[in-house]
């Protein structure tokens, strides 16, 4: 079909044969562009990308959706990041399933808006059986709600809301006592979300008060008692304790029955950050690491991460559906008061919602759930291995036992001043990034800098990561050889 009028951009039943010839032609550019893939990026520099983008005319339209797919494969598919390639090990990324990148399609092209019942009808009711699966293998209750989110810093922004607008809720006369605040408990190894959300909710980022972790860098119930009690004798109000189930940099699990015990003491909302670590619902052999999960008031679980979603697909749950209303506002244009549908709009801070959890309903119905949990648990033997080779050999320090899929690690040969070796991360992750075969991530853990490896591919192997190891030791070899003056810059930086 020859595109002459706007209306010939547009999907429908008159246009449906074009459209399946603009897919394929898509298909095409990126099935083509994966099969010569072989390093997770290009190795291009930033300026020169910045001219590559710089350089296209938005005001002079190129006519036609097949010319406008080449030039996006030269401008992103050329260029783009691959997870699945087993160079990268960089962060929170995992390659993604079939099935979901299926239903992606279908989500897209219908353009299903999951707010409202009347804009959605199955759509609604396929997304509230999934709430109530993953509920259900969290073991919320029969009482849980829940709702699909953008990700992980949505879902805890949401748990947040509800827990400041419950605490008031219960207070007398629904208000803080005179020159009292809320305050959140949380550990410095929680997501950075929580300090935003904190201030986002008119809180202030100083409302987290940090409480110490034990020698694993797990939130040690006993401080967080102590800490809550220190927060009372100001006169202030513990609003929510945030454990963690799976933390960033460490992939640590709080021990969440002792903290639940302290939790319930207080009186106040449990929320468990389960972004990272809530794959482990569907795992058969590490489940109970997930023990106590049950008692949380909220939970967040990015499908993103550990169930192999393309983003964005996450999800916030609670234990009592009720709380929820604290999100809900009646429009009469939109879910006027009295409406019996399943207005999901209700429980949301968005209004227009993208159908994502049809990527993840197509993806258990396609592989199912044991399947699912076994590939992330490939991930995390897979860590464990990495981290036995790291720790064997001589010229790496590792950081720690790996709890999921994350190994900290230095470069810091034999002969190497540790001051040198610390200088030596950042270098070696830009001179990797800027090469392009491997990508790693670092960060920043008991006042150290390390290199990290995030390992969320099932398909990635031993020998891929120790190929990776090798161009991490030739990296910084290259950076003691060639540039001393910068090593010395960023040892003393």
């Amino acid at each position: 079909m020859t595109e002459h009028t706007p209306s010939s951009h547009l999907f429908s039943g008159g246009t449906v044969d074009h459209y399946a010839a603009v897919i394929t032609a898509a298909l095409g550019a990126l099935t083509d562009r994966v099969r010569v893939v072989r390093r997770p990026r290009s190795g291009a520099a930033q300026e020169d990308l910045e001219d590559l983008v710089a350089g296209v005319d938005l005001d002079a339209p190129l006519g036609n959706t097949f010319s406008a797919l080449k030039e996006t494969s030269r401008l992103y598919l050329e260029h783009a990041v691959w997870f699945h390639e087993p160079g990268y090990v960089a962060h929170l990324n995992c390659p993604v399933a079939i099935p979901a990148l299926a239903a992606d399609l279908l989500a897209s092209a219908v353009n299903t808006s999951v707010d409202t019942y009347d804009q959605s009808t199955t759509a609604t009711l396929m997304e509230r059986r999934l709430v109530a699966w993953t509920a259900a293998r969290a073991g919320l209750g029969p009482a849980a709600d829940g709702i699909f989110t953008s990700g992980g810093t949505q879902s805890n922004l949401h748990a947040l809301l509800l827990a400041r607008d419950e605490t008031l809720a219960r207070l007398p006369g629904g208000t803080l006592p005179a020159g009292a605040r809320l305050r959140i408990l949380a550990t410095g190894q929680s997501h950075f979300s929580v300090a935003k959300s904190a201030r986002l909710l008119g809180l202030g980022a100083d409302a987290v008060v940090p409480v110490p972790t034990d020698e694993r860098h797990r939130m040690d119930p006993v401080a967080l008692a102590e800490a809550a009690a220190r927060v009372r004798a100001t006169g202030d109000v513990v609003m929510a304790v945030v454990a963690t189930a799976g933390t960033t940099d460490l992939g640590r699990i709080d021990p969440l029955p002792a903290i639940a015990d302290v939790a319930r003491d207080l009186g106040a909302w449990l929320h468990v950050d389960a972004a990272y670590g809530g794959a482990l619902l569907v795992s058969r052999r590490r489940r109970h690491l997930l023990d106590g999960i049950e008692r949380a008031d909220s939970v967040t679980v990015d499908f993103h991460k550990g169930f192999f979603q393309p983003v964005a697909s996450s999800a916030v749950l609670v234990r009592d559906g009720a709380t929820m209303r604290h999100v809900t506002h009646h429009a009469a244009y939109l879910n006027p008061r009295g409406e019996r549908a399943p207005n999901q709009v209700d429980r949301s801070l968005q209004t227009t919602r993208r159908f994502d959890a049809l990527k993840l309903w197509v993806t258990l119905r396609a592989m199912g759930a044991d399947a699912i949990g076994d590939a992330f648990d490939a991930c995390l033997d897979l860590a464990t291995q990495v981290a036995e080779d790291l720790g064997a050999a001589p010229d790496v320090e590792v950081h720690s036992a790996p709890t999921l899929s994350t190994v900290l690690f230095r470069w810091t040969p034999a002969a190497l001043d540790p001051a040198v070796a610390d200088g030596l991360v950042a270098g070696i992750r830009e001179r990797l990034f800027d090469e392009g075969e491997a990508l790693v991530a670092r960060t920043v853990v008991d006042g150290r800098p390390w290199l990290k490896f995030t390992l969320l591919d099932p398909g990635t192997t031993r020998d891929d990561v120790r190929a990776v190891l090798d161009l991490v030791r030739a990296a910084g070899a290259e950076l003691l050889e060639g540039t001393p003056a910068l090593v010395r810059e960023e040892v003393l930086a």
